[in-house]
């Protein structure tokens, strides 16, 4: 007798559906069944997913909107140039900067063995790095690596405007 593929699965939002289960392998039908069990159905998941998108929208909005003023204090304590490249990314390549720079210091001032020496010739490679799109894709990178990150930047990086302040 082959074990069977389709199982009613009681959800607990209640609904009783039921699933096909012949894409998954024979012995491992019973515990995804029982798993199904465990959560919601498909169109309750969806409802709850989706109505509670707005308030994800709002939490990230006011998230951004608290690194973005953030940013912009840092970039006029610290007397950063602005940043070059489409609009959209401005406000992203300047988040991304901070975030970047500010775990370097950390890192390699803070908890590391730099002095402020060392770290004012780093900050004048950072300031001389202006492209928006560079920073946004260094956002990821680990913060002990911003050094060799600003050694690796081209010439398609930096800005043309005096570096001298």
């Amino acid at each position: 007798m082959a074990v069977r593929t389709t199982w009613t699965i009681a959800h607990t939002c209640g609904h009783s559906v039921e699933h096909d289960l012949a894409n998954r392998p024979a012995d491992k039908r019973a515990g995804f069944a029982r798993w199904l069990a465990g959560k919601d159905c498909t169109d309750c998941w969806k409802a709850a997913r989706d109505g509670d998108g707005a308030g994800k929208e709002e939490w990230l909005a006011a998230k951004r909107a608290e690194e973005q003023q953030a940013a912009a204090a840092w970039t006029g304590q610290f007397q950063m140039p602005p940043l070059d490249g489409p609009a959209k990314a401005l406000d992203w390549g300047e988040r991304s900067r901070h975030q970047l720079v500010t775990a370097a210091y950390t890192a390699l001032v803070t908890e590391g063995t730099w002095d402020e020496a060392d770290w004012a010739e780093l900050e004048e490679k950072v300031r001389a790095v202006t492209r928006a799109g560079w920073w946004i894709d260094q956002r990821d990178a680990e913060a002990a690596d911003l050094p060799e990150l600003l050694d690796a930047a081209t010439d398609d990086d930096r800005g043309t405007e005096n570096p001298f302040r």
